[in-house]
């Protein structure tokens, strides 16, 4: 009985001791290779539909053919939506609640600037066209690959 007991310990012993052998070096392995993809940039932009002026919010319609005639031309080469639900506190100290849209776009950290012109001018059009107070903006730097 003891020879048994002892025997399934130096074994189960020395099956933890291969396994943790084979996965220490590919753990290292992983964390010295971290440069996957190549460096990019990440924007988010944030559209809201409520109007400042009270009219009736940007319908969806309306959003899918500002993404199609002033994103997608800037952004050829792709980007995601996101649908979204957003609030915020306005300066009456109501809540306003609103549907709204989140576009992602990814492009070589290399081209950032001029793509930065491209993304403010989206902005701008979204705010003009739509009496908005402002289309939320957030930047990463990411390693993408494709």
């Amino acid at each position: 009985m003891k020879w048994t007991s002892d025997t399934r310990g130096k074994v189960g012993g020395g099956v933890l001791m291969a396994l943790l052998g084979a996965g220490i070096p590919a753990l290292v392995g992983a964390a010295l290779h971290t440069d996957v993809g190549q460096p990019y940039q990440e924007t988010r932009l944030y559209f809201g539909t409520q109007r400042a002026d009270g009219r009736d919010p940007v319908e969806e319609r309306e959003f899918m053919r500002f993404l199609d005639l002033e994103i997608t031309p800037a952004f050829p080469e792709g980007l995601t939506l996101h649908d979204g639900y957003g609030q915020w506190r306005g300066q009456d100290g109501k809540t306003v609640r609103e549907t709204s849209y989140e576009v992602v776009l990814l492009y070589p950290e290399k081209e950032a600037d001029e793509r930065s012109t491209r993304i403010e001018r989206i902005r701008q059009a979204y705010e003009d066209r739509y009496q908005q107070d402002s289309v939320g903006r957030s930047d990463d730097k990411i390693s993408a690959g494709f």
